[in-house]
């Protein structure tokens, strides 16, 4: 099959709700189209239906017109609400958001504006809304900005208690700058607190403790925006620092212990990495790498109701062409089912950045960047993916 519009038949072949087996859809929020669309955030709304929220534009951070899009599938409909803006500050880029309702069921869009078209000079935002299962943009009740005033000294102690130990050892050119580069910004007070963004879904913890996962490209490490008080005051987290352990996904244990999944924007070997928190979110273990690869690319972890976790990933340890949904039953010690959502040749497509939730039914969701190559002028055509699945689903396996 060799026709432009090859990627869209593939997408609907075999995925009909009804078909043999556990229940599994897929759509396109929107038609494939020249525009970037990239990094989509997923909640379910109270009363059902879903929100989703990306960033739509010409490129990204070095691109002006980039804002924040969103999207409906109201409870019981067949088909996605027509895309519509969300935020803008006009002008800059504005990029990675994500969504979250709190405990007072008010719906939070997080996201950063790109202030000089680098990553590091990001500037976070918040709005809120108590009004928005409506068709169209949210009506915000408030908003600002996520400033964070980091405990200077404990933040350089940390950053150089990590690099410290290995410089002498290390020899590779570009690793090298960049551990010199973390000793040298460490103290910086202005560049501590310019650069965090976010990428993954905020969690609110049983004590009402909201959680909101950050990263910086400007250090290649993360932290937690941290509020006991719904979002009126926020605090931050000692840094998760590590070989570029970014965008980090949290889930809670049942000891209560938190476990950060993180991204590997750092040297080989390739693999997500972790660290643990012992006290909801203020200090962290020395992150460490898992055994599960990543090829430099978003990850999420969610706790399903029944106590299994789901990871949602690119399996591989080069390329964004294989996305996958694994399971654990003993809180990712191991995981021991794994399934693709998608999969193509590497350079014909790239699926990856998911968002996951499990709805008040039971039902998984998964929305993602889907990105493929059209045949017709090799350029690449880019939608929104929404996935529904169940847990059987996954226990089943690949096809054969």
């Amino acid at each position: 099959m060799k026709t432009r519009f090859a990627p869209m038949l593939l997408l609907l072949l075999g995925t009909a709700w009804g078909q043999k087996g556990p229940p599994y859809a897929a759509e396109l929020l929107f038609p494939l189209e020249s525009w970037h669309n990239h990094s989509s955030s997923v909640v379910e709304m109270p009363g059902g239906g879903l929100f989703v929220v990306w960033f739509h534009g010409s490129g990204e951070r070095r691109s002006d017109d980039v804002l924040i899009r969103g999207s409906r599938l109201a409870s019981g409909a067949q088909t996605w609400e027509a895309p519509f803006e969300v935020a803008d500050q006009p002008d800059f880029p504005d990029t990675n958001c994500t969504l979250f309702v709190d405990s007072r069921q008010r719906l939070w869009l997080f996201w950063p504006t790109i202030l000089a078209n680098e990553w590091h000079t990001a500037l976070m935002n918040y709005r809120v809304s108590t009004n928005y299962r409506q068709p169209g943009p949210p009506a915000w009740d408030f908003g600002g900005n996520l400033l964070l005033k980091h405990d200077l000294e404990r933040f350089e102690q940390k950053v150089r208690a990590f690099v410290e130990p290995d410089l002498p050892k290390v020899t590779e050119p570009r690793l090298k700058a960049w551990m010199e580069r973390l000793l040298e910004k460490s103290g910086d007070k202005f560049f501590s607190r310019l650069g965090w963004m976010t990428r993954t879904h905020p969690i609110q913890l049983a004590t009402g403790r909201i959680i909101v996962p950050l990263y910086s490209d400007g250090y290649s490490f993360s932290l937690m925006a941290i509020s006991d008080d719904l979002g009126q005051t926020w605090r931050a987290s000692e840094p998760l620092v590590g070989y570029g352990s970014i965008q980090p996904s949290v889930v809670v244990r049942k000891d209560g212990s938190l476990v950060a999944y993180m991204r590997d924007a750092g040297p080989a070997p390739k693999r997500i990495q972790t660290s643990v928190s012992d006290d909801q979110g203020l200090t962290w273990s020395p992150v460490v790498d898992t055994q599960i690869p990543n090829p430099g690319s978003s990850c999420e972890a969610i706790v399903l109701k029944d106590g299994r976790w789901i990871l949602v990933y690119n399996d591989t340890e080069r390329g964004r062409h294989s996305l996958a949904v694994a399971l654990s039953e003993d809180e990712g010690a191991t995981w021991r089912w794994e399934r693709h959502l998608d999969l193509s040749e590497p350079g014909l497509g790239s699926f990856h950045y998911p968002s996951v939730i499990q709805a008040r039914d039971g039902a998984i969701h998964v929305t993602y960047s889907y990105f493929v190559r059209d045949a017709a002028d090799a350029a690449w055509r880019k939608s929104i993916k929404h996935a529904r699945f169940n847990v059987a689903w996954i226990l089943e396996g690949d096809p054969q």
